[in-house]
């Protein structure tokens, strides 16, 4: 799920090198988005190279290739990279055969939620078991799973929202740039992307108004790693 400025970048983007065979610029990039500075231009395309719509090449100036669009907006890009979209161009909006939507209710599978996650200033440590959702099964790989609603605004540049639901694999292990549930100091959750650095630990928020949290290694243990988000319009 990309946000709206995400999106436009890459729209941008893909337009431009079409026309022109070449990327835009930083600058071009910013006054086209409207944005404030370079620097957002900078994580919005990270942001678009860690969920595999971009690939900056190595070594060259200005250097971007397109890899991939939302299904929605380039079907044969899609083809040519190797996925076949689910919904193509034009097709937006259609309700999909009754017994296709029925077969995928069908085999959703119910995992619990467990209260609120603080996507912002740390909240109290997650709670106990409120409720059950239903979730695709294309969401959930092996292990166990849980769901935690989404409070505050600090990962919205990763595509998440106040009042997303995100699916989370239960573990104590994760990657660097993983985005995790943290349990800080044993009292306080917090949902943040993980970077090592060195012995410390860092929790990075995707907004800029969020300084970014670093902590000993013995103050934060991971409770399980974003696999799925799920959004109500």
């Amino acid at each position: 799920m990309l946000t709206r400025k995400q999106l436009e970048l890459l729209l941008f983007i893909n337009e431009r090198l079409k026309e022109e065979g070449v990327p835009p610029s930083f600058e071009e990039m910013k006054m086209a988005l409207d944005l404030q500075s370079k620097s957002g231009v900078h994580r919005l395309i990270v942001a678009l190279e860690e969920r595999g719509f971009l690939r900056r090449m190595p070594n060259r100036a200005r250097a971007l290739e397109v890899i991939k669009l939302p299904e929605s907006h380039s079907p044969s890009l899609a083809k040519k990279n190797g996925f076949t979209p689910n919904v193509i161009q034009g097709s937006l909006g259609k309700a999909r055969p009754a017994a296709a939507a029925n077969d995928s209710a069908s085999r959703a599978h119910s995992i619990p939620l467990m209260g609120r996650i603080a996507a912002g200033v740390p909240i109290s440590a997650i709670q106990d078991h409120t409720a059950n959702i239903m979730v695709p099964p294309e969401m959930l790989g092996g292990g166990e799973h849980f769901a935690l609603e989404v409070k505050g605004d600090s990962m919205i540049e990763a595509g998440i929202f106040e009042g997303d639901t995100v699916v989370i694999r239960k573990g104590d292990v994760a990657n660097n740039g993983d985005i995790v549930v943290a349990l800080v100091d044993d009292e306080e959750a917090t949902l943040k992307r993980l970077r090592r650095k060195g012995v410390s630990v860092a929790l990075e928020a995707a907004n800029p108004a969020y300084e970014t949290r670093i902590f000993g290694p013995d103050r934060v243990r991971v409770q399980g790693r974003l696999v799925g988000l799920l959004r109500k319009y």
